[in-house]
C-alpha cells in the first residue's frame, strides 16, 4: 500500500536530508547516490524513468543534480513534494557552509582535512563505478546505444583538451538527434520549450542575487562551469571577491556535501560580511539570499518540464532520442568514475598509487555488490580518514 500525500512527504524530507549530508563527490556521485536511494532500495522510480531523468536534466539549465532531486519530488508528490526533495537536499550544504564561511573570514583560511576529503572520494569512486555499471545494464541495448555510450566517454576525454566548452550538451544533443532519427519511421513527436522567470532585487546584496539568478538561469552542463561564471561576474566585472577568495570558495563546494553551486551560500557570506559591511547578520542574509537566487531558476523549471516529460516519453521519436541520450549518459558518467579515480587513486603531485585509497575503494565496491547502503561506506571511508588525519599520515 502507496503511503499518504503526508507520509510521501516525510519519506521525501528524510531521503534527501541524508542525502544532502552525505552526497560527496560531485554530479556523478550525487545522482549515483540518489539513484541508489529512490530506484534500488526503495522502488520509487523504474530504472529506464530514472535514467530519463537524468538525461533530460542535462538539457535545463542549472544544477543537474539538484533539478534530478526536484524531479523525483515532483513524480514522488506533486508540487510540495517538489519543494520538499528540493530544499531538504539543498539546505545541509546551506548549513555546513554558513559556520565554514563564518571561520574563513575571522581566521582567514580553510581548515586543512585532506586525509578526510581524499577518503571520501575513493569511496565515491566506487559509487560512482557501480552506478555507471548498473545505469549500462539498462541503457545498453545493442551495437547503437554501445557506440553512443563510447562515443559520449571518449568526447568527454577529448574536449578539455581540443575545445572550451563542455561535452555533456552537444554530445547529448547529438545522441538525441541520431536516437530520434532511428525512430523517426515507427512514430511522431512534438516539441516543447520553457521559460524561466526574472526576479528583481535592490542595492549591492540586490545586484549580487540577480548575478547568482542569472548563473543559476543560464548555467548548462558540469557544474564546474561555475567556476568561469564567478570569475567573470564577481572577480573579474565586480571585483568583489579576489582571486584567492573564488579559489576558497570553489575548495569549500568541492569538499563539502551537496552540489557544487553550494559554494553560493559561502560566497555570499563573505560578500555580505566583508564586501557589504554586514558583519555575521549580513553574512548569513546574504549566504541564505545567495543560495535561493541560484537555485530558483531549477524549482521554477522542473515544475515547469516535468509534467512535459511524463508526457514525451511515450512518444515515438523522442523515445528514441531519450534511449540514445541514456546511452551516452552512461559513457558521460564512465568518463567521470575514471577522471575521479585517477584524483583518487593516486598521490597528489605523483606517480604513485595511494594504496590506502585503492583498498578504501575495493572495500566500497564490495560493500555495494552485499547491498550496504552507500552512505554508512562513506561514512566509513570518512572514519577512515579522520585515523589517517590524526596519526598525521597524509597520502
Amino acid at each position: 500500500m502507496k503511503p499518504p500525500p503526508r507520509g510521501r512527504l516525510a519519506e521525501l524530507a528524510i531521503v534527501f536530508t541524508k542525502l544532502g549530508f552525505t552526497s560527496f563527490g560531485g554530479p556523478a556521485a550525487h545522482i549515483a547516490l540518489m539513484r541508489q536511494e529512490v530506484v534500488e532500495r526503495r522502488k520509487w522510480v523504474e530504472e529506464a524513468h530514472f535514467l530519463d531523468m537524468v538525461s533530460a536534466v542535462n538539457f535545463s539549465p542549472g544544477p543537474n543534480a539538484t533539478e534530478l532531486a526536484i524531479h523525483v519530488g515532483q513524480l514522488r508528490a506533486g508540487v510540495r513534494g517538489l519543494v520538499v526533495a528540493g530544499t531538504c537536499f539543498l539546505v545541509p550544504a546551506m548549513l555546513i557552509c554558513i559556520p565554514l564561511a563564518w571561520a574563513y573570514v575571522t581566521w582567514g583560511a580553510l581548515p586543512q582535512a585532506l586525509p578526510i576529503v581524499r577518503a571520501i572520494g575513493a569511496a565515491v569512486v566506487a559509487v560512482v563505478s557501480m552506478a555507471t555499471y548498473r545505469f549500462g545494464r539498462a541503457a545498453i541495448r545493442g551495437f547503437f546505444s554501445i557506440v553512443l555510450a563510447i562515443g559520449a566517454s571518449l568526447a568527454a576525454f577529448a574536449a578539455p583538451r581540443y575545445i572550451r566548452i563542455q561535452p555533456e550538451i552537444p554530445v547529448l544533443m547529438v545522441s538525441a538527434l541520431l536516437g530520434a532519427l532511428l525512430r523517426h519511421w515507427r512514430g511522431h513527436g512534438t516539441k516543447t520549450l520553457a521559460f524561466g522567470l526574472p526576479v528583481l532585487f535592490w542595492g549591492d546584496l540586490g545586484r549580487a542575487a540577480v548575478r547568482m539568478l542569472k548563473i543559476g538561469a543560464t548555467l548548462f552542463g558540469s557544474g564546474y562551469v561555475l567556476i568561469s561564471y564567478l570569475q567573470s561576474e564577481f572577480v573579474d566585472r565586480s571585483g568583489w571577491l579576489t582571486q584567492q577568495q573564488l579559489l576558497d570558495t570553489i575548495a569549500v563546494g568541492q569538499f563539502t556535501p551537496g552540489p557544487l553551486l553550494s559554494s553560493a551560500t559561502f560566497l555570499g557570506y563573505v560578500l555580505g560580511h566583508l564586501r557589504f559591511g554586514g558583519g555575521v547578520a549580513g553574512g548569513v542574509i546574504a549566504a541564505v539570499l545567495a543560495t535561493i537566487a541560484i537555485f530558483l531558476p531549477s524549482f521554477i523549471l522542473v515544475a515547469i518540464l516535468g509534467p512535459l516529460l511524463q508526457r514525451v516519453r511515450s512518444l515515438g521519436w523522442a523515445r528514441g532520442a531519450l534511449d540514445a541520450m541514456n546511452a551516452a549518459v552512461v559513457g558521460l558518467m564512465a568518463a567521470a568514475a575514471v577522471r575521479l579515480g585517477i584524483s583518487a587513486l593516486k598521490i597528489p603531485d605523483a606517480a604513485r598509487l595511494d594504496y590506502i585509497n585503492i583498498l578504501i575503494f575495493l572495500g566500497t565496491l564490495v560493500g555495494m555488490r552485499a547491498k550496504v547502503n552507500p552512505t554508512w561506506l562513506i561514512i566509513a571511508a570518512a572514519c577512515v580518514g579522520t585515523l589517517l588525519m590524526l596519526f598525521g599520515i597524509v597520502t
